[in-house]
């Protein structure tokens, strides 16, 4: 059966300050946070850049800024 709780997690990216929204299944949440899978398997779901808002706090215009973007991205 699959879960269909879905919550709005604002989420706050610590280098720049904006709030974003992200739309998760609560379980799924609280079953990443329990370290009981990896977040790209429980919420793959998500974009990359909101699954690495919510493991770094940060978000995808400030990690391109500091790291650069992957000329191989599609």
């Amino acid at each position: 059966m699959v879960a269909t709780d879905k919550h709005v997690y604002d989420v706050q990216c610590k280098h720049c300050g904006v709030v974003y929204n992200i739309l998760a299944n609560r379980d799924d949440v609280e079953t990443w946070l329990s370290g009981s899978g990896y977040i790209q398997d429980i919420l793959g779901y998500l974009s990359a850049a909101e699954r690495e808002l919510l493991i770094s706090g940060t978000c995808d215009i400030c990690w391109k800024s500091m790291f650069g973007s992957d000329e191989d991205e599609v």
